[in-house]
């Protein structure tokens, strides 16, 4: 500090030689342990740390404008925007610099500052790269943490044709909470098989040493590559002894959708799809009846096209039909067209019959929609939907239509009043209800479970509970008795109502008990998750980003949908910090 030299070997006697030889005064003039001398090396001390900062300075900044670069790029993945949209935030922030800050003091340094974070196409694309993986270390080392896991697999083509299978986990850990997060992403380039799934699945897990022997679930959709019952993906999967016994749920959703199909009214459905294709199909008649919406102040103004593929869209169709019938058959009426359906009485009765019922599915299956949904939800929704049947069927023979406003409206429409019959609305909700318990037979077996789980002290009969956890777990024999000690813990029973039950229930007294519980929290119930993904991926990859590598999709689709933050300070550290030129 004193004369900014340094000694080859730092030692004591070193050290005191050279000061004494070449600093013989300092020790008159700031005597040892005295005010002035403390104060005198401060002083020296802030002088030698101002001139390491000619050093340090740049390095921090450097690092502040990677770490910058990291998070800037994390936005543009989260937010599904092209790699070269890097630029543009840069010229914003360039631009905002000359604007905002034109009055400040250190103006040109604030501009320094935001033209060096790195955000060039080629930087934005390795940052994605390096924080997918950072997310995906953090999805694998909880999966090697986590008592049991379930997943949900679904198959769908990009803009490319290319088939993506999207792999989603739901994770349970020790202390009972759960998480559920993107997985992988697979690329199958040519056939879609159940073997061909497979392989690409078991690829992956041996590359990435899951550890499969937690897996207790997994949920599809109902395609013969999935659910085949000899060359299947669960199939395949039972057959190989890498596996463990796991359940196979075909998803609620997804069920739900198909059993809306057998209620048979395609001659409503034909007519509507119709008249809306003609509207809507050209541009003039489109036009047209807009600017007569909007002159007759409709309730909406346009009609919208039916896709089957789409869950809610039936419904959605419907129920827009309904309310601008009014403006349709103005419409129509201006074009010289007729349409003797729109005045029959039957046929409007079906209409409002239809589009009644369709909002009722709609609602059910928006309810079994978004993240966090356990098996237990799904179950619970689908068994108040089968009580909500017979309820509407009875109010419906009674004639009484609270339930069904758009049946209620059309009934009061029509000339003739005889021609409303209650009874064959009536069989088509008999029909639905049969659909129900048909297609939703394979979750009885968890439901009385599930029940038990959610509330261990309700009443109940401990054999019948027994027999079930044995059918649905394959359980050896002592369940019974667990549950008797259960049932008269003080302790626990007191604690019943938190929400970490099962966190806080001993393993070492209750190990079959806990070992269920924690497998049924970590049940999927639907292929949400997937459906969400790849309409994320539509966007991601788009006609206009087609050429986007499958191993960048990933990446981006990654990002796009985990929950997971990336460690910023642990990359930025783990590279090279350097500024933009």
């Amino acid at each position: 500090m004193l004369c900014r030299q340094t000694q080859a070997l730092a030692k004591r006697g070193n050290l005191e030689r050279h000061h004494n030889a070449n600093h013989p005064t300092f020790k008159d003039s700031y005597p040892p342990n005295s005010a002035i001398r403390s104060k005198k090396v401060a002083e020296l001390k802030l002088e030698l740390k101002a001139q390491q900062s000619l050093f340090t300075k740049p390095a921090v900044r450097h690092k502040a404008a990677t770490e910058a670069s990291f998070r800037v790029s994390h936005l543009l993945a989260k937010h599904k925007k092209p790699f070269t949209d890097g630029e543009l935030i840069k010229q914003a922030m360039d631009i905002i610099a000359d604007t905002v800050c034109n009055d400040f003091k250190k103006k040109d340094d604030i501009k320094t500052a935001f033209s060096s974070v790195p955000l060039g196409p080629a930087t934005v694309t390795r940052r994605v790269e390096s924080l997918s993986e950072d997310v995906d270390r953090q999805v694998l080392r909880d999966l090697s943490f986590c008592e049991y896991f379930s997943l949900q697999l679904d198959e769908s083509l990009d803009v490319m044709d290319t088939a993506q299978l999207v792999v989603f986990v739901r994770m349970v850990f020790q202390d009972s909470t759960t998480k559920e997060d993107f997985l992988t992403l697979l690329h199958l380039k040519d056939r879609t098989r159940g073997e061909d799934i497979f392989n690409e699945f078991k690829k992956y897990v041996d590359e990435n040493c899951i550890p499969i022997h937690k897996l207790v679930a997994i949920t599809t959709d109902g395609a013969p590559a999935m659910r085949g019952v000899r060359s299947g993906f669960i199939a395949l999967c039972r057959n190989d002894p890498a596996f463990p016994d796991f359940l196979n749920y075909h998803c609620v959703i997804h069920q739900q959708a198909l059993v809306g199909k057998v209620v048979d009214f395609s001659h409503v459905m034909t007519l509507v799809v119709k008249l809306i294709n003609s509207i809507r199909a050209k541009a003039l008649q489109h036009r047209l009846f807009k600017a007569l919406l909007d002159e007759l102040d409709a309730a909406y103004g346009d009609l919208i096209f039916h896709a089957d593929v789409r869950w809610l869209s039936r419904g959605k169709v419907l129920q827009r039909f309904v309310d601008l019938l009014p403006e349709i058959k103005t419409f129509l009426s201006t074009r010289n067209e007729e349409h003797k359906e729109l005045s029959d009485d039957a046929w409007l009765l079906d209409l409002g019959f239809l589009t009644d019922l369709t909002a009722k599915l709609n609602a059910l299956n928006t309810e079994m929609q978004g993240k966090n949904r356990s098996l237990s939800h799904m179950i619970s929704a689908v068994n108040a939907f089968k009580a909500k049947l017979g309820f509407w069927t009875t109010h419906l023979n009674g004639r009484r239509l609270t339930h069904f406003p758009n049946l209620e409206k059309m009934s009061q429409t029509i000339k003739d009043k005889d021609a409303f019959q209650p009874e064959q609305y009536c069989a088509h909700l008999d029909k639905v209800a049969t659909e129900f318990n048909r297609r939703f037979g394979e979750l009885d077996v968890m439901e009385d479970i599930a029940a038990f789980v959610s509330n261990p002290f309700q009443p109940i009969d401990v054999e019948k509970i027994a027999a079930k956890f044995h059918q649905g777990f394959a359980l050896q024999s002592g369940v019974d008795m667990e549950i008797l000690d259960l049932q008269n813990d003080l302790e626990l029973k007191a604690r019943s109502r938190e929400s970490d039950f099962w966190g806080l229930v001993s393993r070492e007294k209750f190990p079959l008990l806990t070992a269920c519980a924690l497998k049924v929290s970590a049940y999927f119930g639907s292929t949400y998750l997937c459906e969400m993904a790849f309409s994320q991926m539509k966007i991601i990859k788009s006609k206009y980003r087609s050429r986007l590598t499958d191993r960048h999709l990933t990446d981006c689709l990654r990002l796009a949908v985990c929950s997971y933050e990336p460690n910023y300070k642990k990359l930025t550290d783990s590279i090279q910090s350097q500024a933009s030129h």
